[in-house]
């Protein structure tokens, strides 16, 4: 079952065994947060959870615990986080588990992996299997848009989440700090507006990258490697900055070559889910221009070329490569 499906029903049945799957930690805090309030309701959790450590844990500790009888609460819950090793470990005591579990215990599992071959997975119905993973990066303004609006009661407009999550990208908890934020410097202001976002969302190696690629599509080289020493004078790591470079050129390869086969240039750009808000498309035309046919046609082949180079291929420093190829990008073109 999926996460935020699991957090929007109304009133799931509780279940005596959960995995909590993937690597969004953000969603894990609210599903396992929601659990607790389905096994607990209004009773103190600190007289009914215990947490535990699945690297060294043994399975009749967890046992012991589920079996006790609670106290001033409907039933004990017992979570293991990073339960992994713990699964491996007791594979066979869990399937045992599962198929007549404790009456007055609730077992967590937050786990990284839980594949649906094993027995373990098989006993337990889709409702106790929560994947927390994000939505796809272009589902995540939509995101932004209902969790202002649930959490927050504010209304995001679609351009501010858009560039909230060109801002910010793809780390739900993060987005949710920056919604929070936006929320408490609304005050009673009922909207937020992507100015509001512009003023006040930090600045992260995504905005860093928007402003690089800004400065290609003015062809201005000397100040895109500005941007690009500011990042390395503050520690950055090369890798940790071709990360959004690649997306964002990734883009603009796949809009040349749509546009080459004759799409038009804003559905091109729908296709490859370049952000809809103004200032965004603006800057990636500009970019498409300044880079002309010949550059956009080689993209995909200078991404590959410094990507092996930065894994040892290339004798140069690292940040020596990452400088030559935003310098190629942001020259102006040859006559």
């Amino acid at each position: 079952m999926d996460a935020l499906a699991f957090l929007a029903a109304a009133t799931p049945k509780r279940q005596p065994v959960y995995a909590l799957t993937g690597d969004e930690d953000f969603l894990k805090r609210l599903a396992r947060d929601r659990i607790l309030a389905l096994a607990l309701g209004d009773a103190d959790p600190a007289l009914a959870v215990s947490v535990y450590a699945g690297d060294k844990l043994d399975f009749s500790t967890v046992r012991n615990d589920l079996d006790t009888l609670p106290f001033l609460a409907p039933c004990r819950v017992v979570v293991v986080e990073n339960a992994d090793p713990f699964v491996t470990a007791h594979r066979p005591a869990l399937e045992r588990y599962a198929t007549s579990p404790s009456r007055s215990g609730v077992l967590v599992l937050d786990v990284k992996a839980f594949p649906e071959t094993t027995k373990l997975a098989k006993a337990l119905p889709d409702a106790a299997k929560i994947a927390c993973k994000a939505p796809p990066p272009y589902k995540l303004p939509a995101w932004c848009a209902e969790w202002a609006k649930s959490r927050h009661d504010k209304k995001l407009a679609a351009d501010a989440a858009e560039q909230l999550v060109e801002l910010v990208g793809p780390a739900m908890g993060l987005l949710d700090q920056e919604l929070g934020k936006l929320a408490s410097a609304a005050g009673a202001k009922p909207n937020i507006t992507a100015e509001d976002v512009t003023r006040l969302v930090g600045r992260s190696k995504a905005a860093d990258v928007f402003r690089i690629m800004d400065a290609v599509g003015e062809g201005c080289p000397d100040e895109a490697l500005s941007v690009l020493e500011e990042l390395f004078a503050e520690g950055e790591d090369p890798m940790a900055v071709l990360g959004p470079l690649t997306a964002q050129l990734r883009k603009l390869a796949a809009v040349g070559r749509l546009t080459a086969d004759g799409l038009p240039l804003g559905e091109a750009m729908n296709a490859a889910k370049v952000p809809a808000w103004e200032r965004a498309r603006v800057s990636f035309e500009r970019q498409l221009r300044h880079l002309g046919r010949r550059r956009l046609e080689r993209l995909t082949e200078w991404l590959a070329d410094i990507n092996l180079g930065l894994k040892g291929g290339n004798p140069l420093p690292e940040r020596v490569q990452v400088e030559r190829l935003v310098v190629l990008l942001a020259r102006p073109r040859a006559s």
